[in-house]
């Protein structure tokens, strides 16, 4: 961990820089450039919005009843699924692109003395950029269209609840980051590790709480996906701007993502401790 952060330290100007040319050489010879990190998610939205609130309005609504009883109301799909897919969004990438950062960037690794550690932080950076782009929207939409919710349609005003965006977002980034610690090495070492990634990902979004409430399914099924932290993050933003409910009211989920946190931590320092040195001359 000392490591890792002193491979940082006098780092932190060029990783910005290092994040913000990596979505400008991402979309190299686009007209509207980094635009279309945007464009694709909400390309995506505008589909679901048109399924769910249009083409299938009465595929019907989101009722939400926590474990123990309690009542949260009744949500619009596409509202309920929005807030859902802005965490999504970045946990996708963050996987896909993470797990290829080294690999795409093996040229600090292989020409120059540039610490290797500093390769995720700056392709998460990135990420991160397009995150807090997509939720800004998301939160002017939810003022201004808002959805449906009880039944009553209109605009869902500020609370003190949104402040908890400052506590998931730094969680949610951190926690996918030091994933690919672990992950971005091993994919430099094995392509089959990357084509895996790949392949479970699709598996990875039906098996979370993005589309449907994971409250409502019965025992033990409900119990198992709250071992599922991309089900964490969702349910938390929707906990952040329409449940209104606080992070410590699930205390149960809160501590089983905290002690992935740390098994994430322990193996991602294990595996680029284990590999950095050996990734020059693999690449």
């Amino acid at each position: 961990m000392f490591q890792i952060a002193r491979e940082h330290k006098g780092f932190s100007k060029q990783i910005f820089l290092l994040a913000k040319n990596e979505l400008i050489k991402k979309y190299k010879g686009a007209i509207i450039g980094p635009f279309w990190a945007v464009v694709k998610p909400l390309f995506t939205l505008f589909v679901y919005w048109f399924a769910f609130d249009i083409g299938l309005r009465k595929a019907g609504a989101v009722h939400v009843i926590m474990e123990d009883g309690t009542d949260l109301g009744t949500y619009s799909r596409f509202l309920f699924m929005l807030v859902g897919f802005i965490p999504w969004f970045f946990i996708q990438d963050s996987i896909l692109q993470g797990s290829r950062a080294i690999i795409l960037n093996k040229q600090f690794v292989t020409k120059v003395s540039f610490p290797v550690s500093t390769i995720m932080t700056f392709t998460q950076v990135a990420r991160l950029y397009v995150h807090l782009f997509l939720s800004l929207m998301m939160y002017i939409f939810l003022i201004f269209v808002g959805g449906t919710v009880n039944g009553v349609q209109g605009g869902i005003a500020p609370s003190v609840y949104n402040l908890q965006y400052f506590f998931y977002t730094p969680l949610m980034f951190a926690f996918f980051l030091v994933f690919i610690w672990s992950a971005a090495p091993m994919a430099a070492f094995s392509r089959d590790f990357e084509n895996m990634i790949i392949s479970i990902m699709s598996g990875v979004f039906w098996l979370s709480g993005i589309v449907y409430d994971t409250y409502s399914l019965d025992d033990p099924l409900r119990r198992i996906m709250l071992v599922n932290p991309i089900t964490f993050f969702a349910n938390g933003y929707r906990n952040t701007f329409i449940y209104n409910r606080w992070f410590w009211q699930y205390p149960t989920e809160f501590i089983i993502v905290m002690i992935e946190f740390v098994i994430l931590i322990a193996l991602g320092i294990f595996n680029y401790n284990r590999l950095r040195k050996k990734l020059p001359d693999v690449l």
